[in-house]
């Protein structure tokens, strides 16, 4: 019959399964439109889903957490069903467009058949996935690397002591090692030389500086830094820190490094278990300047470090000297082995004395040590740790003038083994008049670096990073050996008082304020203040690192010299009395990392402040400070809830002698702009925090920011960064770059598939990039060789680089096609699934 059709079923069973295609719930040409349909929406239920949970785990990495494996895995499975998902739904209307019969049969009935098939059982998948993306937890604490390096100076003698500690430490039975010796016998070197042996015999290898102001506090902060990468343990109490150290060494074969005790160390309160040899060959290694303390450790091995001999006191004298100025007079070569003696073979008065006398050729400079070091009354000393004081002041006597002697003193005030950075310490000495406060164009003092320089080159301060800043800080015995002068031979008017550390809960009634200049009481437990001091000489008080909450508006009735006054890091400070207006002679305040949340309206009478440290406070407002401070040299707002807008705009550029800022940008993109066309505000910038803008190109000028140092870039939508390098006025330059730009923190940035900008950033010691969704690569190769093209010099990038994460960059699939040759590059990479998988073009770990 025309146009009729006829369908003859079989009925054998053999072709039961057949039939079940065409009618049954196999039919996938039947079922196929439906099953598009719900696979459209069951994928962008996963979708959404995978949004939702990728804000959870986003959240949980920013406080250092790691994502489950278990996730990991949902999120990669979840990545490979997507485009398979996609390319069905692709040919979705080709496909329909082929059925007929009522959606029963298609005019390309295999090629249907095998098409809905798939959609079938990728609909199931994507189903499976929905019920299987249901995590109570998403995320764990990760756990720090297993030990890091130590920078150390090589000492003439230690190898044969190296192997011995090395040989204790290995063995099976040995569980606590105890190196004992006076202060700068070389005993970090020797704890640090151990640290860098470690390979893979231990699961974790954690150091940690104890010094003479035993805090338990600073210890498990040291202990869990490198045990978590996240920050919830920071609010802990002593408790549940030495539960969670406990816990976590607990299953591990660890060893913990405790360089400089001075008294016994109670473990169990700080949640370090006590080797066994059921707990898997953990071991405690320990360095002190008294035995009794290794009895007190009970430490089954005891290891003496002793002084150098008389020919490697000799070696390492001629060494640190040099051959020139033996060359000069053969009395000299005399001279000199009599003032190695004087040294008593102590490594550190090797150093320090060798150093200040590398530089001397005429031979009435070694004659007159000679009889500097001859004079000094070392009968008078009762034991060796003494003597040596004297011994080092002769590098402190030789130091060029009175001003440098105090620079040096004043590091001091700080605690054992603090990290100052060298701008911090430079801004404390200009406001205490040692040094002119005249500034560099990029915001810096040349003056006080000549100072610092001087003072490393002489062994009296040592060069260190402090968050990839460079930094310094004291050997302990010179530490000692400044208190000492200080104390014994200072001038009355420039006494010093320091107690740092040492667990105060008030401030203590021995002090005599009279008489005091300057008074660190740093890092304590200090709580209130209840004292009214008569301090007419006092120009400098520490009273950082504490808890206080209130400070009575009396405590500053008498103190008209002060000149710096330093509050940071008392986080429960949220109010300053209107009282702090009586210190009319007061040109340096730091509130950072304070609960300050306004500026009390007796900051009006501070006429003469000239630099103010507001960072990472709760700060709202600025308004009224440009009339207030005219004379602000400094304003550091950097992390604190003050944005750059037009109204703190018009405070700043009330400020004519400005010429150090840090600040934030956020919301309004574009102050940004407006901000680097104010050439005068914009060059002060050296920390710049941009936050939370939505905009579709940013551009930074180089000229305009030239003195940033920091950036970080956080929650920001932004397709395009772009660096422009000419400036009104001026002529394009050569090698146009942000030569101070060190540290670049980029968080949560949405938009821009490459940061190929980077390369305007040469001296980038920092790199951290997390969380993005749209970031495919870091240097694009292409854009990079076209900048090349036009700055030859900036072929390289992160030249200089020594620390560098990504994290959380899922489209990520390279970094850069030339990576530098940095061995000593501390590289993280994680959550980087593309990476992962496409290792060609990646720095190289």
């Amino acid at each position: 019959m025309g146009g009729c059709i006829t369908i003859e079923i079989p009925c054998d069973k053999a072709v039961d399964q057949t039939c079940s295609r065409f009618f049954g719930d196999r039919n996938y040409i039947h079922m196929m439109k439906a099953n598009l349909g719900a696979l459209e929406t069951a994928m962008q239920k996963l979708i959404d889903k995978r949004n939702d949970l990728s804000k959870r785990v986003s959240a949980e990495e920013s406080r250092g957490s790691e994502r489950l494996a278990q996730v990991e895995g949902w999120f990669s499975r979840v990545a490979r069903i997507d485009p398979q998902v996609s390319d069905l739904l692709d040919v979705k209307p080709a496909e329909i467009n082929r059925l007929c019969l009522f959606g029963y049969f298609s005019k390309k009935c295999i090629s249907s058949c095998k098409y809905g098939k798939k959609v079938s059982k990728t609909l199931e998948e994507v189903k499976e996935l929905l019920s299987e993306g249901v995590f109570e937890e998403v995320a764990r604490k990760r756990l720090a690397p297993k030990a890091g390096k130590k920078h150390i100076q090589t000492t003439i003698g230690l190898d044969s002591m190296v192997g011995k500690a090395w040989d204790s430490i290995m063995k099976p039975e040995g569980r606590t090692l105890g190196i004992y010796g006076m202060g700068g016998v070389g005993k970090t070197t020797l704890l640090g030389t151990i640290n860098n042996k470690f390979k893979d015999e231990f699961d974790v290898v954690i150091w940690v500086v104890v010094s003479k102001d035993l805090q338990y506090k600073s210890i498990q902060d040291q202990i869990l830094r490198r045990l978590r990468v996240d920050k919830e343990w920071a609010n802990q109490t002593e408790e549940e820190k030495a539960s969670s150290i406990d816990e976590i060494l607990g299953q591990k074969k660890f060893v913990v490094l405790l360089d400089d005790l001075w008294s016994d160390v109670d473990l169990d309160k700080i949640g370090v278990p006590r080797p066994t040899q059921e707990n898997k060959g953990s071991k405690i290694v320990f360095t002190t300047r008294s035995k009794e303390v290794c009895r007190y450790m009970r430490a089954d091995d005891e290891l003496k470090m002793d002084c150098l001999s008389t020919n490697e006191a000799w070696e390492l004298f001629q060494n640190v000297v040099g051959e020139a100025p033996f060359k000069k007079d053969s009395e000299i070569l005399t001279l000199a082995k009599q003032i190695c003696e004087k040294c008593y073979g102590l490594p550190l008065a090797l150093n320090v004395i060798g150093k200040a006398m590398s530089c001397k050729e005429d031979v009435h400079e070694w004659r007159d040590a000679i009889r500097v070091l001859n004079t000094s009354s070392h009968h008078e000393f009762r034991v060796m740790e003494e003597k040596i004081l004297s011994v080092l002041k002769f590098s402190y006597d030789g130091l060029e003038n009175e001003k440098v002697k105090s620079c040096f003193l004043y590091c001091s005030l700080f605690p054992e083994d603090y990290e100052i950075t060298k701008d911090d310490l430079i801004e404390y000495w200009i406001n205490e008049g040692f040094i002119n406060g005249k500034r560099d164009e990029d915001g810096s003092n040349n003056k006080g670096h000549v100072i610092i320089g001087s003072l490393v080159r002489a062994h009296l301060l040592m060069e260190c990073q402090k968050d990839f800043t460079p930094a310094v800080k004291m050997h302990d015995v010179l530490r000692e050996m400044a208190l000492w002068v200080g104390s014994k031979f200072g001038k009355e008017e420039e006494k010093q008082c320091v107690k740092t550390g040492v667990k105060l809960s008030c401030i203590p009634d021995d002090i005599n304020w009279s008489v005091s200049r300057r008074i660190s009481l740093m890092s304590n437990q200090i709580e209130e203040i209840s004292c009214c001091p008569k301090c007419p000489n006092l120009s400098t008080l520490f009273l950082g690192d504490n808890k206080l909450e209130v400070i009575p508006g009396i405590f500053f009735q008498f103190m008209k010299a002060l000149a710096v006054l330093d509050l940071s890091h008392n986080r429960d400070l949220s109010e300053l009395p209107e009282e702090i207006c009586r210190l009319s002679s007061l040109q340096y305040l730091n509130l950072s990392h304070t609960g300050i949340h306004s500026l009390p309206v007796g900051l009006k009478g501070l006429r003469k402040l000239i630099s103010l440290d507001l960072e990472f406070t709760g700060l709202q407002s600025i308004d009224g400070i440009g009339i207030s401070l005219p004379n602000l040299q400094v304003l550091k707002l950097y992390h604190s809830c003050v944005l750059i807008n037009e109204s703190s705009v018009e405070e700043l550029q009330l400020l004519e002698h400005l010429k150090v800022l840090t600040g934030n940008v956020g919301k309004d993109a574009s102050m940004l702009e407006r901000i680097q066309r104010l050439e005068r505000l914009a060059s002060c910038i050296q920390r710049l925090w941009i936050i939370s803008i939505s905009v579709e190109v940013v551009t930074l000028n180089t000229v305009a920011l030239g003195g940033l140092r920091e950036l970080d870039i956080e929650n920001s939508i932004i397709s395009e960064i772009k660096i422009d390098w000419k400036s009104k006025g001026k002529e394009d330059l050569p090698s146009p770059c942000f030569k101070h730009l060190s540290s670049i923190v980029i968080y949560g940035l949405e938009g821009p598939k490459e940061l190929t900008w980077l390369l305007f950033a040469p001296n980038l010691k920092k790199l951290q990039v997390k969380i993005s969704q749209s970031l495919e690569e870091i240097i694009n190769e292409e854009m990079g060789m076209s900048i090349s093209n036009v700055h030859p010099d900036m072929t390289v990038p992160f030249a200089k680089l020594e620390s560098l994460t990504f994290s959380g960059l899922h489209e990520l699939k390279s970094i850069c096609s030339t990576p530098p040759a940095r061995p000593s590059l501390k590289i993280v990479i994680e959550h980087c699934p593309k990476l992962s998988r496409n290792r060609n073009n990646e720095v190289d770990e």
